[in-house]
């Protein structure tokens, strides 16, 4: 079933400022893109860039004033959703080189630091199963509050708080999933029956793929369970919420209005 994407976003800045927009779906194999039509204001400079992974695309732009994008699409989602559980993990060693970044610490994920609490809290699960024992452990202990987090707030201070929005869930669950040694990345995305509507955030775990010996493949997982794998777009990946942001500003900016609308049809 094609999903519909329909956003507006408004912004502006006093002075000339490079700003960095990623908001689109992304084109790669497992969504096709039906239709797409963006519209933009007027920008002095305008470039497309890969976005991380090579998955979605990035938009560069140098403006001043307010600005304003609207975007519309039709995706319709081909991924081929696994039973989580009964995936296995791959060893470290195992891992291909581009998988083993999402190993490490990054900005928002301190995963080093979580290393004794995972062992303890999930002992004797591995693979597919500990992501779903993570999963199942945030959904119990967290509470999704919006306006409970800020730009600023890392999976160590969800923890804390055990609460915040989707960007914070899947910080929780990325960080976790790193902490057993097992590669996550956090995907942006858009997907119906997200309240309240608007961009999305979920985790994907690198898991063993049974069809191919000794090769894995990228799972998703939402850990607030808004979001059905099998009908979630996506629009870029990346360590965490810092490296997929819809909107980076390099410079003072003033965010103004959103509208995000999905839908089946």
């Amino acid at each position: 079933m094609p999903i519909a994407i329909h956003v507006t976003f408004a912004f502006s800045t006093e002075a000339p400022t490079d700003v960095l927009l990623q908001f689109e779906a992304a084109a790669i194999p497992e969504q096709r893109i039906l239709s797409t039509h963006t519209r933009m204001g007027v920008a002095e400079h305008f470039a497309r860039v890969t976005a991380e992974d090579d998955i979605g695309e990035r938009v560069w732009l140098d403006i001043e004033g307010r600005f304003e994008v609207e975007y519309r699409a039709e995706v319709e989602v081909r991924r081929m959703v696994a039973n989580l559980t009964s995936l296995a993990g791959l060893p470290p060693h195992d891992l291909p080189g581009e998988a083993v970044k999402y190993l490490l610490d990054s900005r928002y994920c301190p995963a080093d630091s979580f290393q004794s609490f995972v062992e303890a809290e999930f002992a004797g699960t591995s693979g597919g199963a500990r992501v779903e024992a993570i999963r199942a452990w945030i959904a119990e202990h967290f509470t999704y509050a919006p306006g409970a987090s800020h730009a600023a707030t890392t999976a160590q201070d969800s923890f804390i708080e055990r609460r915040g929005i989707c960007r914070d869930y899947a910080h929780m669950l990325v960080t976790l999933a790193r902490a057993s040694a097992i590669p996550a990345r956090y995907v942006a995305c858009y997907a119906p029956d997200v309240e309240p509507p608007d961009f999305h955030a979920v985790a994907e775990v690198f898991l063993a793929d049974p069809s191919v010996i000794g090769g894995g493949a990228w799972q998703l997982v939402d850990a607030t369970g808004m979001a059905d794998p099998a009908e979630t777009v996506k629009i870029g990946v990346g360590r965490d919420a810092a490296d997929v942001s819809f909107l980076t500003s390099f410079g003072p900016s003033e965010f103004l209005d959103k509208t995000v609308c999905v839908t089946r049809t």
